[in-house]
């Protein structure tokens, strides 16, 4: 065994990583750029070393640099996490000459899977079933058409050296063919600087099942089960779960045996992932092979039991398979959910910001939290934007949903728009616990996930109202404890006035809809101090025609109310005046509108056209001049891995363009100048 690695990652995986070695024993080296210095993979190693710049292409992905910090350092191997240079056959061939090992698959295994369209014919001569496609080298734009055509639409274009939905667009109509696949194009020679296309016929409905196998040097593999990775969006995974709902023994055996084929006919060794588009009536189509460790490897070890980073490791060193195949057993369920720094009701755009506040639930045998981050650390516009994985398992899927929705609702971050809210409300949906699974969930279920239900909203604006007056209460008292005279009249909770009923009023913006809501503190008879308790503040709260009867208190983040004696306890997040309010039903956002006072400012031009994220500007797409129409592109840029277009808001033209192709942008300038026709 390794007495030292190096570890060519960063965030999660690297931590990841680091835990199974010192586990182990092995003493593990970090490297890290300067956006990285204060990162916590670089304080969990036995050793760090600085290779770049923040841009991962100055640091990460810099072979020389990570090879030279590997020799420095005396480490024996290098373990690649996934991303970054994970699937570089250029870095396993630098491992390999320079007398590391690399802690994955062989060259010639990267690169045969590293095109999509050779790894398609390699897969159909092993006798691998194959979605219907084009998978060739004319890459003609005529040529590629007319298999589009000829197939029938929808089609798929995807990136042959993609991954991660990079390079990949839908199509639904010959008209849209030609736009489509120059944003594949362009969008794939940005992300693998490579823009071979393959097509494929687009189910409308499958699911994305994936086999984790596990291959070593003396001609043994096996396959762990499967994963269940249909929840996407952005053609990226969300929630994974294993094992899959529904897949019978008999199926998940034949499954197993096809992708223990799959990596046999490129002599795999390590850890692979053969992924599958499983279609209703049972049939199921290779997509593509992942040669590293999946990010969503954690459900597989819930289930198994397995330390699969440390069965990479004693494959790299030449030992057998910890288990033979009739050995795996699986027992209950596990799902992981990706906790990101990204704004769903904005098409989930990245953003960036400090982690000012973050609180994970409570670990134990049930709950796992994966990652690579501590409270004050930045999200950049550097990297990709997943701050964790949240892990959860049970003896069976409806105990560990369970599991899942309340380590959701327990999990705090502020400081930044995340989509913890989002996998809260997927969650606890109907269709998600009826496991209807499918690829286009999301969007087929999106007014029950994106949802401001009237039902919720009743429900929830009480315990929102009560908070408010409880933290506000809270502060006073706060302040009147710390105040030199504690006796003001500043300090009063009770809303005093003069010949008036003690009414405090807010206005409540709760999913969109606004609340003029009136509370009213009343007598706390029914509701004394107890012995061991807390105070509870009773109050009526009204708002139109509704009147309720409510109190509670708050301790920490948590509140305890009662309503129309209803008692349940709920939690609130706050960031930059947005509330989230967690309970048992559902997770809802409110602010409170300020006042208008008068001294309302007037914002930027009307007329110019901002970005969302901080990035780069990737392309102009019109000119100065050009009458455009609603709708059409102009602008592409890039943040965090994703493409962004900016598309003009109505009919009329650009006068001026900000920025150039290659331009650092920060999130919120004008981009462009813009006129709308007058009508």
């Amino acid at each position: 065994m390794f007495s030292k690695i190096l570890i060519a990652n960063r965030g999660e995986i690297a931590c990841r990583v680091i835990k199974t070695a010192r586990k182990m024993g092995i003493l593990t080296v970090a490297v890290y750029s300067d956006a990285d210095r204060d990162a916590l993979h670089v304080s969990m190693a036995d050793e760090a070393v600085h290779i770049g710049a923040s841009p991962s292409r100055e640091s990460y992905l810099h072979i020389p640099k990570v090879i030279e910090a590997a020799l420095q350092t005396g480490a024996e191997a290098i373990h690649p996490g996934y991303g970054f240079l994970s699937e570089n056959a250029a870095f396993c061939r630098a491992c390999e000459d320079n007398k590391l090992t690399f802690i994955g698959p062989p060259i010639a295994a990267i690169e045969a899977m590293g095109s999509k369209s050779a790894a398609k014919t390699i897969m159909g001569k092993a006798n691998v079933p194959l979605v219907p496609g084009y998978h060739g080298t004319d890459q003609n734009t005529e040529i590629l058409k007319q298999h589009a055509d000829a197939m029938g639409y929808p089609v798929l274009l995807k990136a042959a050296a993609g991954g991660g939905g990079k390079g990949m667009r839908q199509v639904w109509s010959a008209e849209a063919f030609d736009d489509a696949l120059i944003a594949a194009k362009r969008e794939s020679i940005n992300a693998f600087n490579d823009d071979i296309m393959l097509i494929e016929k687009y189910l409308i409905a499958p699911r994305h099942v994936e086999i984790q196998v596990f291959c070593d040097n003396h001609d043994n593999a096996v396959y762990l089960a499967e994963r269940d990775c249909s929840i996407q969006r952005r053609h990226q995974k969300v929630i994974e779960e294993a094992p899959a709902p529904g897949v019978s023994a008999s199926l998940r055996q034949k499954m197993g045996e096809t992708a223990i084929k799959a990596a046999q006919a490129i002599d795999y060794r390590g850890a692979g992932t053969v992924e599958f588009l499983l279609d209703s009536d049972g049939s199921f189509y290779f997509m593509e092979m992942n040669t590293r460790l999946q990010v969503e490897h954690p459900v597989t070890e819930m289930i198994t039991g397995q330390d699969l980073v440390e069965w990479q490791l004693r494959v790299a060193a030449n030992e057998l398979l910890p288990l033979t195949q009739s050995d795996i057993k699986i027992d209950g369920h596990a799902f992981e959910a990706r906790i990101y720094a990204e704004d769903p009701a904005n098409d989930f755009l990245p953003v960036t910001g400090i982690l000012s506040h973050l609180q994970i639930p409570l670990e134990n045998r049930h709950v796992r939290v994966d990652s690579g981050v501590r409270q004050g650390n930045e999200v950049s516009v550097y990297y990709d934007p997943m701050i964790a994985k949240l892990i959860v398992w049970d003896e069976d899927r409806d105990k560990a949903l369970g599991r899942l929705c309340k380590a959701l609702s327990e999990y705090r971050i502020s400081g930044m728009t995340t989509n913890i809210e989002f996998l809260y409300n997927l969650s606890s949906s109907a269709p998600f616990a009826a496991a209807e699974l499918d690829t286009g969930f999301i969007e087929k279920h999106h007014d029950k996930i994106f949802h401001s239900r009237e039902k919720d909203v009743k429900q929830q604006l009480p315990i929102a109202a009560l908070w408010l007056v409880l933290q506000q209460q809270q502060t006073a008292e706060y302040n009147s404890a710390h105040s030199v005279d504690t006796s003001s009249p500043w300090h009063l909770t009770s809303s005093w006035r003069i010949n008036e009923a003690h009414n405090q009023h807010f206005s409540i913006d709760l999913q969109d809809q606004v609340f003029d809501v009136q509370i009213e503190k009343i007598s706390n008879n029914r509701y004394q101090k107890s012995a061991t308790g807390p105070n509870n503040s009773h109050y009526r709260i009204c708002y139109g025609e509704t009147v309720v009867e409510a109190s509670g208190y708050i301790i920490g983040d948590q509140l305890h109310s009662e309503v129309k004696g209803y008692r349940s306890q709920a939690s609130v997040s706050e960031h930059d005046g947005m509330y989230t309010l967690f309970t048992l039903a559902c997770a809802v956002q409110f602010t409170v509108i300020k006042p208008d006072l008068g001294d309302t400012t007037i914002g930027a031009d009307a007329n110019a056209l901002v970005a969302p994220m901080n990035g780069t500007i990737i392309e102009l797409l019109v000119k100065p001049g050009d009458v455009v129409e609603q709708g059409q592109a102009l602008i592409v840029m890039e943040a965090m891995k994703m493409e962004h277009t900016i598309r003009a808001p109505i009919k009329g033209s650009v006068s001026e363009f900000y920025y150039q192709p290659g331009d650092l942008v920060d999130g919120g300038v004008d981009l462009l100048a813009f006129e709308g026709e007058q009508l």
